[in-house]
C-alpha cells in the first residue's frame, strides 16, 4: 500500500503548540494562479494554515513562471531575501515549484546559489508535494523532483480560490506547438485534456457556491478534446457548459489563431453566457516573422479571424499579445505589426520585449536589434494603442455594460470591475457591491478605461 505521505506531514503539524502557516505567491499566468490554488488545497489538507506575510510563515513556497526573464530574475531577488529570515528561523522551509523549477538548469543554479532552498518541484510533481514536505520535515536537505512523466490529470486536488466570485477552471495542460520563441512545451508537456464531465462538474459547483465568472484556460484552448478517448471539439465544449443551470458568464485564455475557425466565432456569438470577448494573440504582424516563431498562420488568415467576428457583431471585443523585438525583426516587419494594431482596433494589447529563453530555438538565432531599438519599439506600439483605444473606448458611451464588480479604487468610493467585453469600468458604489455582477451606462471613455453609473 502506498505511504500516505499527507497523513504524515499532518501528523507533524498536528504535534506542534501553534498552527503551522504556508505563504504561497504564484507569478506568471492564470494557469499558474490555478495551479498554486490546488497547492493551497494540499497544503490545508495537511494541516497548514495560510498566511500572506513571508516572515511568520513556517512554508514559504514561490510558484514560479519561466515566460522572460525578469520573471525569473524576481524570483531570484525574493528568494535572495529570505536568506537572512532562513538564518534566524532554520526550521523554515523555503521552496521553489513551477515552470522555473521545471529546468534543468534552473535547478542547477538554485542548488549552487541559492542553499537556504529546501524544496524544488515542477510542474508534474504537484502530486509528489506531500512526500517532498515530509522528507524535508523529517530529515532535511534539499529535495528535488523534476521528473516529467506526463501522469494523469488528478480531479482529487480540492483548490484553495483566491476568489468566491470568479474562478480559473484548466480544462487541458500542455501545448504541441513548439512557438520558437517559447519555453511553455518545454516545460509543461505535451497536451493533456481533462474529461468534459471533469469540467463540467466543477462549474456546477463554482455556480452552486456562488461564482459569477468561470476563466476556462489552457495554453491553447481551442486544442481542448483531441486527446480524449473520444474527443470532443472546444466549441462543443462550450456549447455545454452555456447549457448548464445558473447565472453565470465565461471567459476563456488563450487559444491559437490557427486553431480560430468560423465554428468557435459562431458559438460564442450564439451561447449567451460566454463573453462576445477574444484574448487573440497576435505576436507578430509580420508573415516573415510569423514563420520564424513556428505560429502556422499568416497576417491574412488572423485578419480573416477577426472581420468574421465583426462581421457577426461590428463591436466584438479582441485583445492580444505582441512580442516586440523577436530576434532580427526588421522595421518593416515591425510596421505590419502597427498595421495590424490599427486595422483591428484591439481593447487592450499585452505587449512584451522579446525575452531569450534557453532551450528554445529562437535562443540560437544572432540577434542584430540592439535593446536600444526595441526600446524605442516598445514605446511606439504604446503611443499607438493608448491612441487607438481612447477612440475605440468611445463607442461604449451612452451604452449599458453589464459589469462584475472586483474591487476598490484609490479613490474612495470609486469601484471597478470588467464588462463582459473585458473593459475596465468604474462606478462609484459601496463596498457591497463587490462580487456583484451590475447594469452600468457608461458616460465617459478613457484611454485605458471607461466609467459609469450604476443603473441595476
Amino acid at each position: 500500500m502506498p505511504t500516505d505521505y499527507k497523513a504524515k506531514v499532518r501528523e507533524i503539524v498536528s504535534r506542534s503548540d501553534s498552527p503551522y502557516l504556508c505563504c504561497l505567491r504564484s507569478f506568471g499566468c492564470q494557469q499558474n494562479v490555478s495551479d498554486g490554488e490546488k497547492i493551497l488545497g494540499l497544503l490545508c489538507e495537511m494541516g497548514y494554515g495560510i498566511t500572506e506575510d513571508v516572515s511568520s510563515a513556517d512554508l514559504v513556497l514561490y510558484n514560479t513562471c519561466a515566460v522572460r526573464e525578469n520573471a525569473e530574475l524576481k524570483i531570484y531577488g525574493l528568494l535572495g531575501d529570505l536568506k537572512h529570515l532562513k538564518e534566524s528561523r532554520p526550521e523554515m522551509v523555503i521552496g521553489v515549484c513551477g515552470c522555473m523549477a521545471q529546468q534543468g538548469h534552473v535547478v542547477e543554479k538554485l542548488r549552487k546559489t541559492y542553499k537556504q532552498v529546501d524544496m524544488i518541484f515542477g510542474t508534474f510533481a504537484v502530486n509528489e508535494l506531500p512526500r517532498l514536505l515530509y522528507e524535508v520535515l523529517t530529515e532535511r536537505g534539499t529535495r528535488v523532483d523534476i521528473t516529467e512523466y506526463g501522469g494523469g490529470i488528478d480531479e482529487n486536488i480540492r483548490p484553495v480560490r483566491s476568489s468566491g466570485f470568479k474562478a480559473g477552471v484548466p480544462i487541458m495542460y500542455g501545448c504541441n506547438n513548439f512557438c520558437s520563441y517559447c519555453i511553455v512545451p518545454y516545460v509543461r508537456g505535451r497536451e493533456r485534456s481533462r474529461s468534459p464531465e471533469a469540467v463540467l462538474d466543477e462549474i456546477r459547483k463554482l455556480v452552486g457556491n456562488g461564482c459569477k465568472e468561470i476563466m476556462l484556460l489552457g495554453q491553447n484552448v481551442n486544442s481542448y478534446g483531441k486527446t480524449l478517448d473520444v474527443p470532443i471539439g472546444f466549441s462543443e465544449l462550450l456549447r455545454r457548459i452555456n447549457a448548464l443551470d445558473g447565472d453565470f458568464r465565461v471567459r476563456f485564455i488563450s487559444p491559437h489563431p490557427k486553431d480560430a475557425d468560423r465554428e468557435l466565432i459562431d458559438t460564442i456569438i450564439k451561447c449567451d453566457k460566454i463573453c462576445k470577448h477574444m484574448h487573440l494573440p497576435l505576436q507578430s504582424g509580420s508573415d516573415r516573422v510569423l514563420k520564424e516563431m513556428n505560429r502556422h498562420y499568416t497576417a491574412e488568415k488572423y485578419m480573416e479571424t477577426v472581420l468574421y467576428a465583426r462581421s457577426r457583431i461590428p463591436d466584438f471585443s479582441f485583445s492580444t499579445d505582441i512580442i516586440v523585438g523577436f530576434p532580427n525583426e526588421t522595421d518593416e516587419d515591425f510596421e505590419e505589426t502597427l498595421k495590424i494594431v490599427r486595422e483591428v482596433k484591439y481593447d487592450n494589447i499585452f505587449s512584451f520585449i522579446y525575452s531569450k529563453r534557453t532551450g528554445t530555438k529562437a535562443a540560437l538565432i544572432e540577434d542584430m536589434i540592439s535593446d536600444e531599438e526595441k526600446s524605442a519599439r516598445m514605446r511606439r506600439l504604446l503611443e499607438l494603442q493608448r491612441d487607438v483605444s481612447s477612440e475605440h473606448f468611445k463607442r461604449f458611451e451612452g451604452r449599458i455594460l453589464d459589469v462584475l464588480f472586483e474591487s476598490g479604487t484609490k479613490t474612495e468610493g470609486l469601484y471597478t470591475g470588467k464588462s463582459g467585453e473585458f473593459i475596465i469600468v468604474e462606478a462609484k458604489a459601496d463596498s457591497s457591491v463587490i462580487g456583484q455582477m451590475k447594469k452600468v451606462k457608461i458616460t465617459k471613455a478613457f484611454n485605458w478605461a471607461v466609467q459609469g453609473e450604476i443603473i441595476d
